[in-house]
């Protein structure tokens, strides 16, 4: 009986040369750092805040231009159905456990997700009986405009705070 033929490991098969012909070159440590540099990462912690500067300031508008109380606090509760949820991922994926290894930061990043929807549509299945008399048409405004700052911070990216 003839022993098996050992399988061909194609990480072990790749060249060096391989990958210039590719277009691809592997940057130095140096070089690692000045794009970490040029391209900083955005803070959970600043998207939290932004969003609670933005709900913040659709309450504000509702009270003075919806002229009353209800709109002005369910425009509020709109915006904690979205701030609380994003607190709390931001607090799960800024922990030393979310960073131990690849495969953990994976499930941290599910499960924390999960936690987030969760959370918001208990705080949504929950507004009714919170906020009275309820206006859901200024919460919905305010957690739509809290939930669009993720679309703003893909631009801050390139921007130094």
């Amino acid at each position: 009986m003839s022993e098996p033929k050992p399988r061909s490991d194609a990480w072990r098969d790749w060249k060096e040369d391989d990958a210039a012909d590719d277009g691809f070159k592997r940057l130095t440590r140096e070089e690692a750092a000045a794009l970490r540099a040029k391209e900083p990462p955005v803070s959970p912690w600043r998207v939290v805040a932004a969003q609670t500067a933005v709900g913040g300031g659709v309450a504000l508008l509702a009270w003075l231009v919806g002229g009353g109380r209800e709109f002005a606090w369910s425009a509020l509760y709109g915006a904690v159905t979205a701030v609380v949820p994003g607190a709390l991922m931001a607090r799960g994926m800024t922990s030393r456990f979310s960073s131990m290894s690849p495969a953990v930061s994976a499930v941290s990043v599910m499960l924390w997700e999960t936690v987030k929807i969760a959370v918001s549509v208990a705080l949504l299945a929950l507004a009714p009986k919170l906020v009275r008399p309820l206006s859901w048409p200024a919460l919905l405004v305010a957690l739509a405009a809290c939930l669009s700052v993720y679309w703003f911070a893909l631009l801050w990216r390139g921007r130094k705070s």
